[in-house]
């Protein structure tokens, strides 16, 4: 892991891709499981035959009296999906500024191979999680080692110049609407060919399970890129421009550390649109089923709907627009198609209305995220990127945490069109910070 100056002189022609597929699979291991949660709430409730710990959770969830008219989905359903979602998030806005932090201290490189060894540790864990605690183990491992999205975002802001680095984020953009349309799709594919795993299923805590066949996908993934990241990555933050001080505390906490005033507020700018944008993603299918009576096909069509609408923004709108309208102002149009979005979605009544919104909002967040992540970037130097980005991803992790349980709750509780309306107001925090902020210069 040590490299010669001379190989760090230079931006290096395999970063891009690298850094890609790295991001690819933090998002596919992130939703991957997602369509795989109501047969895995009933798989390990089954397991859980002497009245552990799930059984009791599904059961204080019935009891909290939350209600809904549509029979659609089970709220305990809805709850295990958010909780493991959120355990992953959390572990995500923990370790994503300590491995930025890190990377800026001894080099991306050491620190991506790291990490993404953790997330082939992880995945396989997964493979053989014969119980419920494997299962849990499994998604702390993936959690941990997924925090590595600052590095790669690091490694982007290295190998790009000023002019065109919010091109270089919008590739970021890309990679999430890739691993947003392949994980769920993954995960669907692994559960319909199960058949062949069933037999080798035992009561151990390591052992193959139905879901062993998303995991063996995932990991075949995610160790491609450990093998390419090995054999292609080199090292893109020089010697001399890296930082010696000590990591301090993780996440948002180290924000009152960050001097840089546009940093700080790009990071809240981002946590709060991220509250409103994951709580919209989170219950977006129970909305789907609630007024449409959508199927698992319709559903898988709606993300592929999605995810193509921000491939395309992404990578067309925003490389376009970026330069002459300038990324603080095309991050508030992303704002304000997110908050149309939202009221598109609250009152939709017709499918038409209805997808109107979803395309509002696939093009919210393509304008909006990597524009943020390129202003937290441009407005740090060259020593604290993988610092700073950290803090931008840690907030944004924190926010994906909270932002599917407080929606849940408002969906359930309040119902949908009071729970979306929400977000749209919620939304107009995120534009009075990124009003406070200058468009930087790019010399």
């Amino acid at each position: 892991m040590n490299e010669n100056p001379s190989s760090v002189s230079k931006p290096k022609r395999g970063a891009f891709g690298v850094v890609f597929l790295t991001i690819f699979l933090d998002m596919v291991g992130f939703s991957v499981i997602f369509p795989l949660f109501p047969e895995m709430l009933d798989h390990y409730l089954e397991k859980d035959v002497d009245g552990g710990l799930l059984t009791r959770f599904v059961s204080s969830i019935q009891h909290l009296g939350f209600t809904s008219e549509n029979a659609g989905f089970r709220i305990e359903t809805v709850i295990f999906g958010g909780v493991l979602g959120s355990l992953f998030a959390i572990l995500q806005f923990l370790f994503a500024p300590i491995w930025g932090h890190w990377s800026d201290r001894i080099g991306r490189r050491p620190i991506m191979l790291i990490s993404v060894g953790g997330t082939c540790l992880g995945y396989l864990v997964w493979i053989f999680a014969g119980n419920f605690w494997a299962l849990v183990l499994s998604r702390v491992v993936g959690g941990m080692a997924s925090g590595n999205l600052s590095v790669a975002t690091a490694a982007i802001a290295d190998v790009t110049p000023r002019k065109t680095r919010a091109k270089g984020m919008a590739l970021v953009g890309i990679a999430f609407g890739l691993g947003f349309i392949l994980g769920p799709a993954i995960g669907g594919l692994a559960w319909m060919y199960r058949g062949e795993l069933s037999q080798y299923q035992s009561l151990g805590f390591f052992a193959l399970n139905p879901f062993s066949g998303a995991g063996i996908a995932s990991f075949l993934l995610a160790l491609l890129n450990f093998v390419w990241l090995a054999l292609r990555f080199r090292e893109t933050l020089p010697i001399e421009k890296r930082d010696n001080q000590r990591p301090g505390k993780p996440g948002i906490f180290q924000l009152g550390k960050v001097e840089n005033i546009p940093v700080r507020r790009s990071c809240l700018a981002y946590f709060f649109y991220m509250i409103s944008f994951s709580g919209m993603e989170f219950t977006l299918t129970f909305l789907a089923v609630e007024r449409f009576v959508y199927t698992p096909a319709d559903n898988t069509r709606m993300f592929l709907l999605i995810g193509l609408t921000l491939i395309i923004a992404q990578g067309v709108l925003v490389r376009r627009l970026v330069g002459p309208v300038g990324e603080r102002n095309l991050a508030l149009c992303g704002v304000i198609f997110g908050a149309l979005a939202f009221c598109f979605l609250a009152a939709a009544g017709e499918e038409t209305f209805f997808y109107v919104g979803l395309l509002l909002m696939s093009v919210g967040v393509a304008f909006t995220s990597p524009t943020l992540t390129a202003l937290a970037s441009l407005h740090s130097s060259e020593s604290s990127q993988g610092f700073h980005l950290g803090v931008f991803r840690s907030s944004g992790s924190l926010a994906r945490a909270i932002g599917p349980l407080l929606a849940g709750v408002a969906y359930f509780q309040f119902g949908s069109a009071l729970a979306y309306a929400s977000g749209a107001v919620l939304l107009i925090l995120p534009a009075i910070f990124l009003f406070r902020i200058d468009q930087p210069e790019k010399v």
